[in-house]
């Protein structure tokens, strides 16, 4: 009976793997409008709400409003929505609910209205809530209803990166056409000419925390002396045997968006790529995409 039933949650985690994949993923935020030729908002993807929301003003119902918000359903209502660089949009909608909402501030009754909310190519027309949204950062909230069965939200806000990629590192002032390798734990910089302050040749452990001067060179051969702090060694094995590599700290990134991460030195004179990152410079960070 257990092994049916772990047999069984294996078969429904393949299934929800396989269904997730073919969702497309979002951001904490993304570019989108509420309509095929109106504003773009910067839309806040909330998947805490049932329904989406929009800043309105100016919320007028064709006719005159009944003296009941709910009274006026079927109506058309016409409001004004403005993004957050202030550019302005009138939209006319019919009212298709309210919806009584309670916080902080108290008790709050809205119109919803149903509103094509384009993303890329991508439209859906969902329930949205209008709501004046003047103090907050995000004039469009998106929530489950327009998310459902299509989308899936990483917070993380990770980048994709390609097989290859063009990465600066700041110590160096270079740029390095970089393989981009998924299969390697650390990152790895073409290294020679190594020299140390009173250097132990017979134990490199006992060279931790000095500093250390290397050439390194980029696909262009421009070279330069870069100095950094050894922080430790790293034991490698590959195809040729196994070899210990001091271990510094070094700046690297895409151009503007460097940071810190380790990497080790090593003679890649007979490599195509000067510079390796491995996965201790993408995780967290980047996705990668060998199709790019």
């Amino acid at each position: 009976m257990l092994k049916s039933v772990i047999v069984a949650l294996l078969i429904g985690g393949v299934s929800f793997s396989s269904f997730a994949v073919d969702k497309q993923v979002l951001g904490q935020t993304e570019m989108m409008s509420v309509s095929a030729d109106g504003i773009v908002f910067e839309a806040r993807m909330d998947t805490g709400a049932v329904n989406s929301s929009l800043h309105a003003l100016d919320i007028s119902v064709a006719g005159g409003s009944a003296t009941k918000m709910k009274d006026n359903v079927g109506k058309d209502v016409t409001f004004t929505t403005f993004n957050e660089k202030g550019e302005k949009q009138v939209v006319t909608a019919e009212i298709v609910g309210t919806s009584t909402v309670s916080n902080s501030q108290g008790t709050e009754t809205r119109y919803a209205v149903k509103l094509p909310i384009k993303f890329g190519d991508n439209t859906r027309k969902v329930k949205v809530n209008l709501r004046d949204r003047t103090t907050m950062d995000y004039k469009l909230l998106i929530g489950r209803n327009w998310l459902k069965g299509k989308y899936v939200v990483d917070v993380s806000e990770k980048k994709f990166i390609g097989p290859t990629a063009g990465i600066s590192i700041v110590e160096s002032g270079l740029m390095f056409d970089t393989r981009i390798d998924t299969g390697a734990v650390e990152n790895s910089l073409h290294a020679t000419n190594l020299r140390i302050k009173d250097e132990d040749k017979e134990n490199m452990e006992n060279n931790v925390g000095k500093d250390v001067t290397f050439t390194t060179m980029n696909e262009k051969n421009e070279t330069v002396d870069v100095t950094a702090r050894i922080h430790s060694t790293s034991l490698i094995r590959n195809a040729q045997g196994s070899e210990i590599r001091y271990m510094v700290t070094l700046t690297i990134g895409e151009p503007g968006q460097e940071f810190k991460v380790d990497v080790n030195l090593r003679d890649r004179s007979k490599m195509t790529y000067k510079l390796l990152i491995g996965r201790n410079w993408l995780q967290g960070h980047y996705i990668v995409d060998v199709d790019m």
